[in-house]
């Protein structure tokens, strides 16, 4: 496939995405679902490696299938999307075709197919449901329509192509996807009871790594452990730092039930298993996951105890200092904020310049590398000293002003250039998007609530039963003929 068809496919799949987004009509989002599905088969025919016809139209063939069945059960029982998505959030499967050698997610992209699928007979058969994400619909589908458009300029089309096929697109459909259902409580505490499941597990293997020193997957990890002056583990991840917002996030959702519970035995419970998941916290390393956590539980803490949690801003950041005054790079170098960072404060000031010299459009997605070493003079097209970890100042870099200005982005991005690429991002867009639409249903219009007592004591004084909502429609209703 030539690279002017590969240009031409980002924009028209980002473009279906955000009308798949945005559009009320049925028929609109049939049209931007498919938009989206032909565009993914464009950029994946660019992408694929040459002379492996057979072996790739195999696993096509049998990719289908797997989607297919996975959207029978998607169409029975639509909540095992949400417990598929977090099962596979840890699973990157190495994948060696030829020379090219990839870490993919492929059991998520399995699910994201048979959602695709699914949605696609739902829309069919007539399902008129739309604006599922409510307002986060419409900036989100002008963040995606502009990134997916900043293919067409990018400076390295390839990796531009790859964050398309394998970040935005798939996680966009998945976001609407899992807006799409329904609340059920029994569900929601099954996907609870996964994550911390999960958490727990893949923490006591992190504390089982570090005792043993030895890592799974990684042989970047091992490396670097021999030189570094603590040893870091991923537990069943690939890298320490997702590995560590897996935990954080389950952490956060047990301080939530502690903080909302009444019940002694669950308080206890969740202490514990919080306590279990932090001991793995601290192996992983993840600075960026330890400040993540603390915004998480200053944030808690402000809405369960209001001014209260002002005293709690005070200790944490204490404790926060003394955190950092302890930690391993403070303790093991010197030599200035850069090499307190790991390197991170130059990449953070050089990748702020690449922003200020591409302010209107960008360098185009994936295009962050191939700029950042040609304006630091690197030698290779793809340097690793070029690797961003600032998810802000990539989105202005690659997409500009508009990007930038779009972007809801947190803590942990700041730190780590990890927001948009994963996929627990875009499922809480979608998992937000349900639990509001759960809220508004649950609590009855003020305004009724209020007048209607009213009306029934005028109607009881001029002597008349009081109407139903109905009747006092059709009075409303102007006469004809």
């Amino acid at each position: 496939m030539s690279a002017e068809l590969a240009r031409a496919a980002g924009p028209v799949g980002a473009a279906g995405l955000a009308v798949l987004l945005l559009a009320p009509a049925r028929t609109h989002r049939l049209a931007g679902l498919v938009a989206w599905a032909l565009a993914a088969l464009s950029l994946a025919v660019y992408l694929a490696p040459k002379g492996h016809t057979a072996v790739l139209a195999a696993a096509a063939v049998a990719g289908v299938v797997v989607a297919a069945a996975g959207a029978v059960l998607l169409l029975r029982w639509p909540w095992l999307l949400a417990l598929a998505v977090l099962a596979c959030v840890p699973a990157r499967i190495p994948v060696t075709i030829g020379s090219t050698q990839a870490n993919l997610l492929i059991p998520l992209y399995a699910v994201v197919a048979a959602a695709a699928l699914a949605l696609a007979w739902q829309l069919a058969q007539g399902d008129v449901r739309a604006r599922e994400l409510g307002p986060v619909a419409l900036p989100l589908a002008a963040f995606v329509g502009w990134t997916g458009l900043s293919l067409a300029w990018t400076q390295d089309l390839r990796q531009g192509a790859i964050e398309l096929l394998a970040f935005y697109l798939p996680f966009g459909l998945l976001a609407v996807a899992l807006a799409r259902l329904d609340w059920r409580r029994r569900w929601v505490l099954a996907l609870f009871g996964e994550l911390v499941l999960m958490a727990l597990i893949f923490a006591v293997v992190g504390v089982e790594q570090w005792i043993t020193r030895d890592v799974f997957w990684n042989p970047k990890l091992l490396v670097a452990n021999i030189y570094a002056p603590f040893y870091r583990v991923n537990s069943l991840f690939w890298d320490p730092s997702i590995y560590g917002r897996f935990l954080l996030v389950a952490m956060l959702a047990l301080l939530v039930v502690v903080l909302w519970t009444r019940s002694l035995q669950i308080v206890l419970a969740a202490a514990a298993a919080i306590a279990v998941m932090a001991v793995g916290l601290v192996f992983s390393f993840s600075q960026s996951s330890f400040v993540a956590l603390a915004a998480g539980v200053l944030v808690a803490a402000a809405f369960a105890w209001r001014r209260r949690a002002l005293l709690l801003v005070g200790l944490a950041a204490g404790a926060f200092v003394i955190a950092a005054l302890a930690s391993p790079n403070l303790l093991h170098h010197s030599g200035g904020l850069n090499r307190i960072t790991s390197g991170r404060s130059k990449l953070v000031t050089n990748g702020i310049k690449l922003a200020v010299h591409h302010p209107v459009i960008g360098v185009g997605i994936g295009g962050f590398k191939h700029a950042y070493g040609k304006q630091q003079h690197l030698r290779s097209k793809e340097p690793k000293a070029a690797a961003s970890h600032d998810t802000p100042i990539t989105v202005a870099a690659e997409t500009g002003v508009p990007g930038l200005v779009l972007t809801a982005i947190g803590v942990h991005s700041l730190f780590y250039n990890a927001f948009f690429e994963d996929p627990m991002v875009w499922a809480a867009f979608g998992l937000a998007a349900l639990t509001s639409r759960q809220h508004k249903r649950s609590q009855p219009p003020q305004l009724d609530r209020q007048v209607e007592p009213e009306r029934q004591q005028e109607q009881r004084v001029d002597g008349r039963q009081p109407q139903s909502t109905g009747e006092r429609d059709m009075e409303r209703l102007p006469e004809h003929g």
